[in-house]
């Protein structure tokens, strides 16, 4: 399986919804979904495809110079478990760095909603490096709990990975 993780310079919105439609565990709620679809043409977006196939995304934003959030990411239901979640952290990382970020950000589901989905999120970016930081109980809704997750990105991290194609 070849694949690659590059910046897009380019509409993805029909790829993204076809990702975020894969996964209706975590992006279920239709109006969320459709700001996240449209969020991919107004943010800095990665995109890792496989066999020239789009197959994932990050999006993130840069609020404050010194920070960045992973505003999205998805991984497309049958290509999950394969690294692409990782290579496109790690591009966000690179990213966020080389534009002056000391901190990268991620929100998600806290563990007090009882949804498995969200507990593998978690997970993920745990294994990642990211550091729980903060609960906010009703930050979307009383029902959607929202843990703010933290990774310091030490200043020495300025190449972006390489976009070369890899093969698993």
């Amino acid at each position: 399986m070849l694949h690659t993780i590059h910046r897009t310079t380019t509409s993805i919105e029909p790829d993204t919804e076809r990702i975020l439609r894969s996964l209706p565990q975590w992006f279920g709620d239709e109006k969320s979904l459709d700001q996240y679809v449209r969020d991919t043409s107004l943010y800095p977006t990665f995109v890792a495809t496989v066999d020239d196939k789009i197959s994932g995304f990050i999006t993130v934003k840069q609020p404050f110079p010194a920070s960045a959030e992973i505003h999205c990411m998805a991984v497309e239901a049958s290509s999950r478990g394969q690294g692409l979640g990782r290579e496109l952290v790690d591009h966000a990382k690179a990213w966020a760095t080389a534009a002056g970020s000391r901190f990268l950000q991620v929100k998600t589901l806290a563990e007090s909603h009882p949804s498995p989905e969200y507990a593998q999120t978690r997970a993920f970016y745990v294994a990642m490096g990211f550091v729980p930081l903060e609960v906010f109980p009703e930050l979307g809704s009383r029902h959607t709990p929202c843990l703010q997750m933290m990774l310091y990105l030490p200043p020495t991290l300025h190449c972006a990975p390489s976009s070369t194609p890899t093969s698993d």
